[in-house]
């Protein structure tokens, strides 16, 4: 523990608390500290166990209890390897992580015990978990090489359109300029009747200069019930614009990409899992409320089940990687003959997994309940991909305490299609 020095009124002496951050940045980035929280309501004790609760294991705690539940807000706790790397610093040691339960002298609370307590209260308003049911087949599919385009680019272009609600064009975006490409956000403006023929031009156009359409996450149109993402779907449906989107598939070999709300959008503009802009049919797949019954925001694992899709091209068949949903309606459902069409043809791009690695539809490692755990999919030709899960959010210090591989190098597959 490493307290926050302050007077009687709880002002902090700003020079320590200088140094505090000082020694606590240089250890994190000398591998000193391997993991940091603040203590915030609850004490020392709530903040450990909470990190704990996250990781699967319990404490030992060293101090007594009195001084555990203090409310200090602001004091950091670490684990550091060597504490007198931690010098000049009033470090006091609170215990070691254990496999089991929590221990103080001779008091000892159950693990189980522990996070049933800290759950339960809210569990049946907002439940962390939802039954699952249903049997998974091997949707393993797999080519020996892959397809190029026809028409080579050094740098493609990227369409990216923002329409009210979307809120992933900048990462989206970030990560295509990475990858060597040129993106273009285009905002969809819909306030006035003119606004909404000058965006439905400016979509045009954009199609007509793209080799790529990236529909990105977001909630668009307030996450409009019974499927988000008809608004984006409504306006490309528009004939001219679907036109477009067509001449840019079938004739100049360019590719589509959608995220989330965008996957939410291919699927109801028919191009996942069809291919092409077509209409609906009630044996169409679709995506529903998530099982859990309200927005879920996570990190979950996800297997490549098919190579088939050029966005997938530096990915094998069986890689794990971790990557973060945040949706309300991500479940996959379709009949169980349109699965079978989709597995066949090596249209199921992407699974959830448990720890272990497999296809499961145990929450919270399948978020949603989706069907056969699918969280991507793709056209008959794999050149459209939709998935849920925010691949498109990576990048230096943005997951800490998470193991895994959370670049799938999407934006670089689809970049290096048209080299």
């Amino acid at each position: 523990l490493l307290p926050m020095r302050k007077d009687g009124c709880s002002v902090p002496d700003f020079d320590y608390l200088k140094k505090l951050y000082t020694v606590v940045h240089e250890n994190i980035l000398n591998g000193n500290i391997t993991f940091a929280t603040v203590v915030e309501k609850g004490g020392a004790a709530a903040a450990v166990a909470k990190s704990c609760f996250g990781n699967g294991f319990g404490f030992n705690f060293a101090c007594g209890k009195a001084s555990l539940f203090t409310e200090h807000y602001g004091d950091i706790i670490v684990s550091a390897k060597n504490e007198r790397e931690l010098t000049g610093l009033d470090a006091v040691y609170l215990g070691v992580s254990a496999a089991g339960d929590f221990t103080v002298g001779t008091e000892t609370v159950k693990y189980t015990d522990a996070l049933y307590a800290y759950i339960h209260r809210l569990f049946p308003v907002f439940p962390a978990t939802a039954p699952a049911q249903g049997e998974i087949p091997d949707c393993d599919f797999k080519i020996k090489e892959g397809k190029a385009s026809q028409l080579k680019k050094s740098i493609p272009k990227v369409f990216i359109p923002a329409f009210p609600g979307t809120n992933c064009e900048l990462d989206t975006a970030r990560a295509f300029r990475l990858a060597g490409a040129e993106p273009e956000i285009l905002v969809i403006r819909n306030r006035t009747s003119s606004d909404i023929e000058e965006s439905v031009n400016a979509i045009k156009a954009a199609i007509d200069r793209a080799n790529i359409i990236a529909f990105p996450g977001g909630f668009s149109g307030g996450d409009e019930p019974d499927g988000s993402g008809k608004f984006i779907a409504t306006t490309f449906k528009n004939p001219e614009i679907s036109e477009r989107i067509m001449n840019l598939l079938e004739k100049r070999d360019g590719l589509v990409l959608g995220i989330c709300n965008g996957f939410q959008a291919l699927i109801k503009l028919g191009l996942v899992p069809y291919g092409k802009v077509a209409p609906l049919s009630p044996d169409s797949p679709t995506l529903t409320y998530n099982n859990i019954s309200r927005h879920v925001s996570t990190m979950v694992k996800i297997r490549v089940a098919s190579n088939k899709s050029p966005w997938l091209s530096a990915c094998n068949v069986g890689d794990v990687f971790a990557v973060p949903v945040s949706h309300g309606e991500g479940k996959f459902i379709a009949p169980n003959a349109e699965l079978e069409n989709l597995r066949k043809n090596g249209q199921i791009a992407t699974q959830y997994v448990n720890l272990s690695g497999k296809p499961t539809m145990q929450s919270p490692y399948n978020p949603n309940g989706s069907m056969w755990a699918i969280e991507g999919i793709t056209s008959p030709d794999g050149r459209i991909f939709g998935k849920m899960g925010h691949s498109e959010r990576i990048g230096e210090n943005l997951y800490k305490n998470y193991e895994g591989n959370f670049d799938m190098r999407i934006f670089v597959s689809g970049v290096n299609y048209f080299k």
